[in-house]
């Protein structure tokens, strides 16, 4: 089984906030490519307007560097004032099913 961790963060925008949160992440996903580890770091539009992050993490060590790091704290910084709520951080742990391949991220 794959040591990879995923992650999903669940971003409400505050009200008419929405296209500076987004240029918010967007920045801040450039720096976090560039980090050890970051397998997928990636935006979504949700039909409910939130946006959500995917991420995906080579290993548990990797994500706790990445979360004390210097571009998640730039982050918080640039959002501060845009979103309505706290982001909805959850760490998943995959279940493997089908081919290894497609049956986990």
């Amino acid at each position: 089984m794959s040591t990879a961790v995923v992650v999903t963060v669940t971003f409400v925008p505050a009200e008419g906030a929405r296209d500076s949160m987004i240029a918010a992440l967007s920045t801040a996903i450039a720096e976090v490519h560039k980090e050890d580890g970051c397998e997928l770091y990636a935006i979504h539009n949700a039909p409910d307007g939130t946006v959500v992050m995917l991420e995906k993490w080579t290993s548990k060590k990797a994500l706790e560097a990445h979360a004390a790091g210097p571009a998640v704290a730039d982050l918080n910084a640039s959002l501060v004032g845009l979103l309505a709520v706290p982001p909805a951080v959850t760490e998943l742990a995959p279940i493997a099913a089908g081919t290894p391949e497609q049956g986990q991220l």
